[in-house]
């Protein structure tokens, strides 16, 4: 009998919920909404929060970099080195993206989050919660012993979803952001002591799965 997907690939099967907000894993079935909320805008065109700015460029150019990126962190996805991207729905729509990534975890036990939201639901909490869903995935599923995650400091929602979630400043560091241009980054960190945890327990499928393709113990 062949297997499904889910079984053929560990990830595919973890399910996160907490409330109104889902997470799990991206799946090339999300890249038409994902796709039609990063073109419709992520933040102000002022702005640049992220790292490697790719939401600049053309329809084109930003589609093709959305996708290329997922394919690659999914096909590079080990136990030494990993990046869990999820979809985040809100009441059943996908909102944005949720993700953190490390290098050998076994070892030391943290990774850092990331994430973004379509413009049309900032505002709203969605953020946070679902920040609050993945760290307390990783606290009480993952034996993640801390959490951290980073930002520009023009960046004040971002940092605002970070004090609300528990993470504590930690450090700051000068990184080159667009062409020519630097920028001060703020380091955070969290441990299950300081994280304030969602307001929904959590409701996790496919964890034992993932954990034995990470290489955790059952």
């Amino acid at each position: 009998m062949s297997k499904s997907t889910d079984e053929l690939w560990p990830p595919f099967g973890l399910k996160i919920t907490c409330g109104p907000v889902t997470l799990s894993p991206v799946r090339d079935a999300d890249f038409p909404e994902l796709d039609a909320l990063a073109q419709a805008g992520i933040h102000a065109p002022t702005e640049m929060p992220f790292f490697f700015p790719w939401t600049l460029g053309s329809t084109g150019a930003v589609r093709l970099r959305l996708l290329q990126y997922h394919w690659a962190q999914r096909a590079e996805m080990s136990s030494a080195s990993w990046t869990l991207e999820t979809a985040v729905r809100f009441n059943g729509e996908i909102v944005g993206c949720q993700s953190i990534s490390t290098k050998d975890y076994l070892v030391t036990r943290t990774g850092e989050t990331g994430s973004w939201l379509g413009m049309k639901h900032h505002g709203q909490g969605i953020g946070t919660m679902m920040r609050q869903a993945l760290c307390a995935f990783m606290f009480d599923h993952l034996d993640a012993v801390e959490v951290t995650s980073a930002a520009f400091v023009d960046n004040p929602s971002s940092l605002a979803v970070s004090r609300k979630v528990g993470y504590q400043e930690n450090g700051v560091g000068r990184l080159k952001r667009r062409d020519g241009e630097m920028a001060l980054n703020q380091k955070l960190v969290l441990t299950a002591e300081t994280l304030n945890r969602p307001e929904h327990q959590l409701e996790v499928e496919g964890v034992q799965n993932l954990r034995e393709f990470l290489g955790l113990a059952p």
